[in-house]
């Protein structure tokens, strides 16, 4: 499935969101001129199960990648894909 017309950084609210079906899932942040905390993903409980966490989980750090940010996944369900991912543990 591909997110990328749904998937966005709303800088403003300090959260990247994915919207699927009128369903909401972020991952909340907080951010400096060099690093990004991920502190928190919640996803929208009517698509729990379906692997969309883990997919924005991926949008997210590829755009974290994208610009240059140094990662530290406070949340536990982003370093756990991380642990499950390792090409993420360059970030």
């Amino acid at each position: 499935m591909d997110f990328t017309d749904i998937f966005k950084d709303i800088e403003a609210m300090h959260q990247y969101e994915l919207l699927i079906e009128g369903k909401t899932s972020r991952i909340e942040y907080i951010k400096t001129d060099s690093e990004i905390y991920l502190t928190h993903t919640e996803e929208a409980k009517e698509l729990e199960g379906n692997g969309i966490g883990k997919e924005m989980i991926a949008k997210v750090l590829a755009d974290i990648k994208n610009k240059k940010l140094k990662l530290v996944p406070l949340c536990p369900f982003v370093a756990s894909y991380i642990r499950s991912n390792p090409e993420w543990k360059m970030l």
